[in-house]
């Protein structure tokens, strides 16, 4: 039986659905599912457990789909989905050292820098750049941060490691979405990690809305692989934009 009545049930579906479809493309897929898991009635601990468990499914999902056409090598890139789950579990585990009301206020900002950089920036394309920063170093600076990040706030952590992945090491658009799904992937098992244990996770509700995520992340990546940056572009401005507004009205609101 599910947590909720089952009409509510079948609408966290949907919004899984659609959070899927836009996550594996741009990232923010949390914008649409943890609204609709509080609206439910999910206590905030309730809502983070259950929205990792369902994310996890859709992160992986748009992995393997961008991992089969060739965007990103899971061998090679093993060593730093390792740190982001570590950091991940990291994040989660501390998340109550970090005031939430500083980040809302902090974040939105930080997001429409984001949105910024992909709507004006010229010559973004799924072309490879210059690289600044080598692998390595990228693993130990920028995806710890990212990653622990994900794990105890969330909202941008996709448009984040696009950032990282297009400014620092130098990756066309659809790698960088391909190997940020990856990462997020990984954060998202790590910080799974610390939920369990809670005793907080809706498991009925959390596996749907999980079979919806895999629906809308296998259609997302393979729209995503077909248009490239033309798609991807203009989503992750959408979808950044959407985060920072969502998180000042929380902010206006409280």
């Amino acid at each position: 039986m599910f947590e909720v009545l089952p009409h509510v049930a079948m609408l966290l579906v949907l919004a899984a659905f659609c959070a899927g479809f836009v996550d594996s493309i741009a990232g923010g897929g949390g914008l649409i599912a943890v609204p609709a898991l509080l609206l439910a009635g999910a206590s905030p601990l309730e809502t983070l457990a259950t929205n990792k468990l369902q994310g996890t499914f859709g992160a992986a999902t748009a992995t393997i789909s961008y991992a089969r056409a060739g965007h990103v090598r899971l061998r090679d890139q093993a060593g730093m989905a390792l740190v982001s789950a570590g950091f991940g579990a990291a994040g989660a585990m501390v998340a109550h050292l970090v005031p939430a009301d500083v980040l809302r206020i902090v974040m939105p900002v930080v997001l429409v820098a984001v949105a910024a950089f992909f709507a004006f920036k010229p010559g973004l394309t799924d072309k490879d750049r210059v690289q600044r920063m080598k692998p390595a170093i990228f693993a130990v600076t920028a995806v710890p941060l990212i990653a622990a990040y994900d794990g105890f706030f969330g909202p941008g952590t996709g448009s984040f490691f696009m950032l990282g992945f297009v400014l620092l090491a130098g990756y066309g658009v659809l790698k960088a979405t391909a190997h940020t799904k990856l990462l997020n992937f990984a954060s998202n098992i790590g910080s799974l990690a610390i939920f369990i244990p809670s005793g907080a996770t809706w498991w009925a509700v959390g596996f749907a809305m999980a079979s919806a995520q895999v629906l809308g992340s296998a259609l997302g990546s393979r729209l995503a692989m077909r248009a490239g940056a033309k798609l991807i572009k203009p989503l992750l401005v959408v979808t950044s934009t959407g985060m920072a507004a969502r998180l000042i009205w929380q902010v206006w609101a409280g």
